[in-house]
């Protein structure tokens, strides 16, 4: 499938596979080299376009593994998997490489932010690599993420918040249509994880998709609209909090649960 096709599929919400559909797992499973059960383990789940889903599970889960999976940083065992309605095994990794430059956003605990370029210019790696630098742009989203007065400085002598922001603003460069965070307040204190947060909610509330993998069942109960929790590489519960029938505090019971056992 070459880009201008892919283009559309992203664009008309699939390509006919769902009327908002954005990504789809079936039947997954992924087996890392010499062990005895699977990472995940014949997963199957929808993301719908335009949702904030929270993925949340104990250590060794396979919550991460399934964020690298949709992220085309790692392939499956067996299963499908597909992301605006094209198949992911169709791709070569060259083209994987294409499919994140200009449609994932990927927000990491750990910023990976390079030392020697200055904030802005870790904003633009993204855009410089699709031959389309966008300085404006940039500029922009660091006023709009609250670091505008940061622009020119180093990693260094950036707080975990603000290092945070700049990667968020550099995932969000080439206007991705799914912005994918792993543990994304992990490495921060409580005050800068909450900001985060609720960045990353008025993201959302502005449109953007997000697939969130977290530890911390209040924070998502809090700002995502779904949780799906994870325990054995197997989806154990599924839960839309808008929805009457489903509270945090429900998920959150249901979170200790599992990690009890």
């Amino acid at each position: 499938m070459d880009g201008r096709t892919l283009f559309r599929a992203f664009r008309d919400g699939g390509g006919g596979n769902g009327m908002s559909e954005l990504v789809r797992l079936t039947g997954v499973t992924k087996v890392y080299q010499g062990g005895i059960t699977g990472a995940l383990n014949g997963m199957s789940v929808t993301v719908e376009r335009g949702e904030f889903t929270a993925i949340m599970g104990p250590s060794g889960s396979g919550k991460s593994t399934m964020l690298n999976l949709v992220a085309g940083l790692d392939r499956p065992t067996s299963g499908t998997i597909a992301v605006g309605g094209t198949d992911l095994a169709k791709f070569s990794e060259a083209g994987l490489a294409r499919f994140r430059r200009d449609h994932i956003g990927f927000v990491f605990q750990f910023f990976h932010l390079l030392p020697n370029l200055t904030a802005l210019e870790n904003v633009l790696i993204p855009a410089q690599l699709k031959g389309n630098p966008a300085p404006e742009r940039a500029r922009s989203l660091i006023d709009q993420l609250g670091i505008t007065e940061i622009a020119d400085r180093y990693p260094a002598r950036l707080s975990g918040g603000q290092q945070q922001r700049v990667a968020i603003a550099r995932a969000l460069i080439n206007s991705p249509t799914l912005l994918l965070a792993d543990e994304p307040t992990g490495a921060l204190d409580t005050h800068s994880g909450e900001q985060v947060m609720e960045l990353l909610g008025q993201l959302h509330r502005d449109g953007q998709t997000i697939l969130l993998v977290t530890h911390d069942a209040k924070l998502a109960t809090r700002h995502a609209a779904r949780v799906i929790s994870v325990m054995d590489g197997k989806i154990v519960d599924d839960a839309r909090l808008e929805s009457p029938e489903r509270a945090p505090s429900e998920v959150i019971r249901v979170r200790g649960e599992e990690t009890s056992r």
